[in-house]
């Protein structure tokens, strides 16, 4: 969908629907609101007045506007969408109205539709991020996985255009800056949703590398791929240990934006787990449900999309993206539960259980980062069922050693609209990590598992200011939510990308 500008009157624009706003307790409309009712003649104040129109959140009421009935008014079509109550309403709210809208144009057959910017008016939101969270709404809610969907014959097209209209010519600049990032953020999330969503035969840890150098390709990027004599070479034990069980070669992914070349320490390492299937090894999983584990690299898919729109928007900050792709099978050379691998970084690591695969990765993937100087490390990870049983599939636990930054990730996540909730690494948690054969095992047990996982990977990050992500219950929904569809959600691709932003700001 193509996302513009237009400085017009909303009276005035050629459109197949105009969308227009109401808070709910609103018994007169204004602004964009009140001049389309007054050039409809007051039917928006009847309707509110017959209570057909409330302004709930998203309500969405379809108006028939014909020429011969309303010369004076171009718009074929007006949608007045509820954004609910005045006091809460925030940029979340209007991604949420932005993807009811949009899903509502679709199954209406529309082709162009014009908007005004949620929140913008008497909703007291700044320009810009109103008019970017318009545009997430609407891209990210307009997103369907269609790819291998050959015989639906009555599919609604997608709205080929959405024209983000607006009177004011001080705040075109604005609008365009909000266009800007907001589809850059989308764009990024929804390649993220992709690459999730691909089955398995489809996504071998070769295909994600291509994925990797075509972004870098197209956004000047510095890309490199490490095979497995590589890694051996390196000390990677974990990580090629975990790639022992299936045929699928690995390939260790280090893509690079130099937004800040004079300054190397000004560098932020973004690291994602890259496990494009996840059977658990010899300590294979459950058949039910194993389907999903095709989804296993969304931390992996999540940092290469983040630096697509990073290149983009270009914050004056080094970016690092590192994904240690492989399978996890259980083939004829798996490693076993009792092996002892050493990591990149010398320590021993006794595998208690092949299902705790992820953390072996980033074990050597942090450890090839630290090597790299980096200064700062954020890891993405669908790594424990726990984290679900402690929060849910609607906000991602988050580790972290360095206040700092733990409190920017918060913060940005907050932002967007990808919410994180911050929880401890005790001692008592750690010592479940305790190995009697080596430097540490690679579970700690059913309890707090989303704790012992975390206090693994911290054990390899060290001082490093360091920041980890669990997004196993949040990375896929079963059912569309808001802007967030069933399927893959992206998460947390644009709170990486607004980390990035604010870091080198």
């Amino acid at each position: 969908m193509e996302v513009v500008v237009a400085q017009s009157d909303v009276t005035a624009i050629e459109v197949d629907v105009l969308v227009v706003n109401l808070f709910e307790g609103v018994t007169k409309p204004g602004g964009a609101t009140g001049a389309v009712d007054s050039a409809l003649g007051g039917v928006i104040t009847e309707l509110i007045a017959d209570g057909e129109i409330t302004g709930s959140a998203s309500e969405l009421t379809l108006i028939h506007t014909p020429n011969n009935a309303y010369p004076n008014f171009s718009p074929s079509r007006v949608l007045v969408v509820g954004l609910g109550s005045s006091d809460s309403f925030d940029t979340d709210g209007i991604r949420r109205v932005s993807a009811s809208v949009i899903r509502k144009l679709r199954s209406s057959g529309v082709k162009h539709a014009a908007t005004i910017v949620h929140g913008a008016g008497i909703g007291g939101l700044e320009t810009s991020s109103a008019t970017q969270a318009t545009v997430e709404g609407s891209l990210l809610g307009s997103y369907r996985f269609l790819k291998y969907r050959t015989t639906d014959k009555k599919r609604k097209p997608d709205v080929g255009k959405l024209t983000i209209v607006e009177a004011d010519s001080a705040k075109i600049d604005e609008i365009k800056t909000g266009i800007e990032r907001g589809v850059a953020y989308s764009q990024a999330e929804i390649l993220a949703r992709n690459l999730v969503n691909e089955p398995a035969n489809k996504l071998a840890p070769a295909d994600l590398a291509a994925t990797a150098q075509s972004v870098a390709n197209e956004n000047g990027l510095d890309c490199i791929v490490l095979e497995e004599a590589d890694v051996t070479k390196l000390g990677m034990g974990a990580y090629v240990g975990v790639s022992q069980g299936g045929p699928r070669p690995l390939k260790f992914i280090h893509m690079t934006y130099a937004g800040d070349s004079a300054n190397s320490e000004n560098n932020l390492w973004l690291i994602g787990k890259g496990i494009t299937f996840d059977s658990g090894g010899i300590s294979i999983k459950p058949g039910a449900g194993m389907g999903k584990m095709k989804g296993d690299m969304g931390g992996g898919a999540s940092v290469i999309a983040a630096i697509q729109a990073i290149a983009q928007l270009k914050p004056k900050l080094n970016v690092h993206v590192v994904c240690a792709a492989t399978d996890n099978m259980p083939g004829g050379s798996a490693q076993r539960p009792g092996d002892v691998v050493t990591a990149m970084n010398g320590m021993t690591i006794e595998v208690d259980n092949t299902d705790a695969e992820g953390r072996l990765t980033l074990a050597d993937a942090i450890g090839y980062a630290k090597s790299k100087g980096a200064e700062r490390i954020v890891d993405v990870a669908t790594l424990t069922g726990a984290a679900r049983v402690a929060l849910g599939d609607g906000v991602s636990p988050l580790f972290g050693n360095d206040e700092e930054l733990v409190s920017s990730v918060l913060e940005t996540s907050s932002k967007v609209g990808e919410p994180m909730w911050r929880l401890p690494l005790d001692s008592v948690t750690k010592r479940q990590n305790a190995s009697k054969i080596a430097d540490l095992k690679n579970t700690g047990g059913r309890g707090g598992g989303s704790t012992t996982a975390a206090h693994f990977i911290a054990d390899f990050a060290g001082d490093t200011p360091w920041v980890h992500i669990d997004v196993a219950a949040t990375s896929m929904l079963d059912s569309t939510r808001g802007w967030m569809p069933a399927g893959a959600t992206g998460v947390p691709t644009r709170s990486l990308i607004e980390l990035a932003m604010s870091l080198g700001g």
